[in-house]
C-alpha cells in the first residue's frame, strides 16, 4: 500500500499538467491533475511515517525472520489503507480528489483484518469503492472516473468468479491485469458518453487519472514497470496537444469545501439544501465511527454561484473546519489563456 500510493504520487505529479489540459467536465477549470495529485500526496504521506521494520520479514525460501512483535495496525492491509483514506479525505481537493478519497476509504473496508491482497479481496474492495463513490455524489454522471471505477470492479469480479475465489498470487496478477485493461477501455468510452468531451474530442481527465492510479497499484503489487503504452492514442493526451480547457468559456461561481461533524439527519438536510443551491455536491464520511452523540465527520464539496449562502447554511448546522472557497474559472494569463 505504501509503495502503491508513493508511486501514484510521483506518477500524478508527472502527469498533472496533461490531466489539467484536458479537464473540461464538470467545469473547464483545468485543475483535475493538480487536485488528484494533492489528494494522493496526502494519502501517501500519511503512510510514510509508519514503521514497518518490526513486521515479520519473509524471505524467498519462506523463512520468517521476526524483528519484534508485529503491530496489528501495520500488518493489516485494511487498517493501513483506511489511515491513508482518512488523510486523503481531510485534504481532498476538487471533484476528482474528493471522489478518489471516497474510493480509497471505501476500498479499505473489505480489506480490514487481512494481511495480504488476493483477487477476491481486490474485487470486493473495488466493488465497495465504486458503489460508495457513485453514492457520494448527489447527481452522478457516467463518462467520468465513476465509470472507470465501475468497469474495473466488474473486471476484477469476473476474474475472481472464473477462478472460484483462488487466493494465489497468480490469480491476483490476472485480476490486476484485467482491472487496468478495463480502465483503459472505460477511459476511451468516456469521450462518447459525455457531450462536452465528444465535442472537444478528448477523454475524461478524472478517468485518465484513475487509470494511472490503478496501473500504479498493479506495478506496486506485481513488481513490474508502469505501462506507459496504455496512454497511447487517448484523445487530447499527446504532449503536443493544446490545453483544451483554455479555449472553453470561463465558468462562473465558486467551489466550497469543508469538513464538518453532523448527525445523519443534518447531513441529509445539508445535502438537500446544497443541491438546491448549486451542483457537484459530494458528501462522504471521514472515518467510520460516530462520536458520543451519534454524529459523523463529513467532507463536503459543492459548486455554487456565490459562497455566502452555502457557507451560512454550513455554519447553521455545525462548526466547519478546513473550509475553503475557490473560483471555478481557471486562472488566466494577461493574454487570456489559461495557466
Amino acid at each position: 500500500m505504501k509503495r502503491w500510493l508513493s508511486k501514484a504520487e510521483t506518477t500524478l505529479g508527472n502527469h498533472s499538467d496533461r490531466l489539467n489540459a484536458i479537464n473540461i467536465f464538470p467545469v473547464a477549470d483545468g485543475d483535475t491533475g493538480t487536485n488528484l495529485y494533492v489528494t494522493v500526496r496526502a494519502a501517501a504521506r500519511a503512510l510514510q511515517s509508519l514503521d514497518t521494520s518490526a513486521l515479520p520479514q519473509i524471505t524467498a525460501d519462506s523463512t520468517v525472520h521476526s524483528f519484534g512483535p508485529p503491530d496489528p495496525a501495520l500488518n493489516d492491509v485494511g487498517a493501513v489503507l483506511a489511515q491513508a483514506g482518512e488523510a486523503a479525505m481531510e485534504q481532498a481537493r476538487g471533484n476528482s480528489g474528493t471522489l478518489f478519497a471516497v474510493f480509497l476509504g471505501a476500498a479499505a473496508e473489505p480489506l480490514a483484518g487481512h494481511h495480504r491482497l488476493t483477487a477476491s479481496l481486490l474485487a470486493a474492495a473495488l466493488n465497495r469503492a465504486q458503489i460508495r463513490a457513485w453514492s457520494a455524489l448527489s447527481d452522478p454522471v457516467p463518462g467520468t472516473m465513476l465509470s472507470v471505477m465501475e468497469a474495473c470492479a466488474r473486471a476484477a469480479a469476473a476474474v475472481d468468479s472464473a477462478h472460484d475465489g483462488d487466493d494465489s498470487n497468480h490469480t491476483l496478477g490476472l485480476a490486476l491485469d484485467a482491472t487496468v485493461n478495463a480502465a483503459v477501455a472505460a477511459v476511451v468510452r468516456t469521450e462518447d458518453q459525455l457531450e462536452a468531451l465528444h465535442a472537444a474530442h478528448v477523454v475524461d481527465a478524472g478517468g485518465v487519472g484513475m487509470l494511472l492510479i490503478l496501473d500504479c497499484l498493479r506495478s506496486a503489487v506485481l513488481g513490474e514497470e508502469l505501462q506507459d503504452q496504455l496512454l497511447d492514442g487517448l484523445h487530447g493526451y499527446d504532449v503536443q496537444d493544446p490545453h483544451i480547457h483554455a479555449a472553453m468559456p470561463r465558468d462562473e461561481g465558486v467551489e466550497v469545501m469543508c469538513t464538518i461533524t453532523l448527525s445523519p439527519l443534518d447531513a441529509a438536510m445539508m445535502r438537500q439544501r446544497l443541491d438546491e443551491m448549486g451542483d457537484s455536491v459530494i458528501m462522504s464520511q471521514v472515518g467510520g465511527a460516530p462520536d458520543a452523540s451519534g454524529a459523523y465527520r463529513w467532507r463536503v464539496h459543492v459548486h455554487v454561484p456565490e459562497a455566502g449562502p452555502a457557507v451560512t447554511l454550513i455554519r447553521s448546522l455545525g462548526e466547519p473546519s478546513d473550509i475553503s472557497v475557490s473560483e471555478l474559472a481557471a486562472p488566466q494569463t494577461p493574454d487570456g489563456h489559461g495557466l
